[in-house]
């Protein structure tokens, strides 16, 4: 049975555990990443479900791309599509054990709830290949004009760098103008990634759901 209701996401622990239990259905996710809410499996734990005092964000016009990054990957052959094979992006971002870094989180079941996602129209890929092989890519939610990064993976050098430099890219031609990453990473902090106030971070949401969708 699908989740109908969050609490409100003020009511969040210190953390940002906002409720535990419930399901990975479709339209579980979708309300919960409408309200500023993403799902966190850990094992030996019913599911948990996180709503941070402070969100991570990229924000377009704040984006810094070092000079050194910039040499390393236009010395690239890289190729790059969109949800063109989204199962083996989450797989591989899996295998990574990442969020980031943190154990298996994405799990069997988050696995195949995501690709759910993904059917339904809400989970997207950006994909980075090297001639017909996927050597790096991300994966996440998009709602509206917001995108919300889940998790990244490389099997090259440069390869997950390149696929989040295609995403930004990508969304920001459609009128995008942020990123949800969620957590800060040294990686995203390099490139005018900041942290934002929940209250802050559920005003830019509440304005991006409203605009039409990315994709």
């Amino acid at each position: 049975m699908a989740i109908l209701h969050f609490p409100p996401v003020d009511t969040a622990s210190p953390e940002g555990l906002l409720a535990i239990g419930g399901d990975l259905e479709v339209e579980s996710l979708k309300l919960a990443y409408e309200n500023g809410i993403f799902p966190w499996p850990t094992e030996d734990y019913p599911l948990l479900w996180f709503a941070p005092p402070r969100r991570a964000i990229l924000e377009f016009k704040d984006l810094k791309i070092p000079r050194r990054m910039r040499r390393e990957l236009k010395a690239k052959d890289f190729r790059f599509a969109v949800d063109r094979n989204f199962p083996a992006v989450i797989r591989a971002c899996a295998a990574g054990r990442t969020r980031k870094t943190h154990g298996t989180w994405i799990n069997p079941m988050m696995i195949r709830a995501y690709i759910r996602f993904h059917e339904a129209g809400y989970a997207h890929s950006f994909e980075c290949y090297r001639g017909d092989r996927l050597v790096g890519g991300l994966y996440g939610v998009g709602l509206g004009k917001m995108f919300a990064g889940e998790s990244m993976f490389f099997h090259e050098t440069g390869a997950s760098k390149a696929a989040l430099l295609h995403a930004v890219d990508h969304l920001r031609e459609r009128g995008a103008k942020w990123m949800d990453i969620q957590m800060m990473t040294p990686l995203l902090r390099s490139l005018g990634a900041k942290e934002v106030s929940r209250r802050a971070f559920m005003e830019r949401l509440a304005v991006a759901l409203r605009a039409a969708d990315i994709f």
